[in-house]
């Protein structure tokens, strides 16, 4: 029986990995074990940032709900426990896109949203 080698996969799995860290700096990109560490690195600062970027956009979009509730005179807090009360099942990226496009239909919210309280 023959004997079985490992060099092709060997080869396939750390070209898989320099393909990953192709445009990085330096060894980085040539040297398989650099190349590794980079690659797990980054795939971990992925990782992180998908979670980040998140937050992110809920962040802005709580600020721009913010900066159209004090436009019509209620501040965020009151203006979402309002538009609970009333029912109105909007997220916050809904909100702060109508709030932008449509000043006059936000505007009819918050009068709905101060009714509700």
């Amino acid at each position: 029986m023959a004997r079985i080698k490992g060099a092709i996969m060997t080869r396939k799995r750390r070209n898989k990995v320099l393909k990953l860290a192709k445009g990085y700096y330096g060894s980085k990109s040539k040297l398989f074990k650099t190349a590794k560490q980079a690659v797990m690195k980054s795939g971990n600062y992925a990782y992180i940032g998908r979670k980040q970027k998140k937050r992110d956009f809920r962040r802005l979009w709580i600020t721009r709900i913010s900066a159209a509730c004090k436009m019509n005179g209620i501040n965020y807090s009151t203006f979402i426990n309002g538009l609970k009360k009333a029912g109105i099942e909007l997220n916050r990226k809904m909100l702060s896109e109508i709030a932008i496009a449509d000043p006059e239909g936000f505007a009819a919210l918050v009068e709905k949203a101060k009714a509700a309280l």
